[in-house]
């Protein structure tokens, strides 16, 4: 196989392995949160991710930002997809939004992005990844409809999950219009430092920053820091650089599916007929949304 082809390749199979790893993002919040506050949760799993990638970015002379402007820019595209989107995850499980919920409320999120491509973008939105769109909601809200509870609901937990969907919306597209193609390296340093910088404060403020380091704990640190935040947020990066924003949200539509599935091999959840139904429109929908940008 040639290089060209292996480049090939590779392109082609990012979209689904990224789809695959953030959709293990859940592996890490089962077994970590029960062991430590959400706010003093990603201050470690931020401030790993800079110790383990500042050295290798020196190392290597990766080249960073050529302006303050460029810098700005990342750092903020950083703030949002990770101390926002991230934050309002881990606290809308801490009070106890049940999974179902902050999936379905996450799955607005190729709407949204569609609406908000058209302005900022100039990306056209044709009717078939309307319809793509709202099949694949349509496939989001089947996969989760059994996990979704009201009971309890607070208002601090639905704003925390609207806080993620606006977050992470609005990260890639301001990411897409002002980063351009940054070091994925240094790019990660800035954002991640910058996302502490957010982080950290709230933590030593609101919680007692105590950590319980047992073994399962030290596994979903280490695979929320490897995997999701360097393997998923690079790859995440890439396609933000490379595709439609509309394109690219719509792989989202794929990780409840997935997420689902994954649960059923690791933890014995079951899958009704209503969430294969729903993962057949999802993958569907994903189909139309993605072939129609071709």
């Amino acid at each position: 196989m040639t290089t060209s082809e292996h480049q090939t390749l590779w392109v082609r199979a990012m979209p689904l392995l990224f789809v695959f790893l953030w959709s293990t993002g859940f592996i890490g919040v089962k077994f970590g949160m029960p062991y430590v506050l959400p706010m003093t949760f990603l201050a470690l799993r931020f401030a790993f991710v800079v110790a383990l990638m500042l050295p290798i970015a020196l190392a290597s002379g990766a080249p960073w930002p050529s302006s303050q402007q460029q810098f700005a820019h990342i750092a903020f595209s950083g703030v949002l997809v990770h101390a926002g989107y991230l934050s309002g995850v881990f606290l809308a499980i801490y009070f106890g939004m049940s999974a179902g919920l902050i999936a379905l409320i996450a799955g607005m999120q190729p709407i949204l992005t569609a609406f908000v491509a058209a302005p900022f973008l100039g990306e056209r939105v044709s009717a078939r990844e309307w319809v793509g769109l709202l099949l694949g909601l349509g496939g989001v809200a089947l996969v989760v409809m059994e996990k979704i509870t009201l009971a309890g609901l607070s208002s601090s937990a639905v704003a925390s999950a609207i806080l993620a969907l606006l977050s992470i919306t609005i990260g890639t597209v301001y990411q897409k219009r002002y980063c351009g193609a940054f070091d994925l390296r240094t790019g990660s340093v800035i954002q991640f430092v910058s996302a502490a910088l957010v982080v950290v404060p709230l933590a030593i403020a609101a919680e007692s920053l105590r950590v319980d380091w047992t073994g399962e704990f030290i596994f979903a640190l280490a695979w929320l820091v490897v995997v999701l935040s360097i393997g998923a947020i690079s790859l995440l990066n890439l396609l933000i650089r490379r595709g439609a924003a509309t394109r690219l949200a719509s792989l989202f539509y794929l990780v409840p599916p997935t997420t689902a599935v994954l649960a059923y091999f690791l933890f014995g959840e079951t899958l009704s007929a209503a969430a294969l139904a729903g993962m057949a429109f999802a993958i569907a929908g994903v189909a139309l949304v993605v072939t129609a940008s071709r």
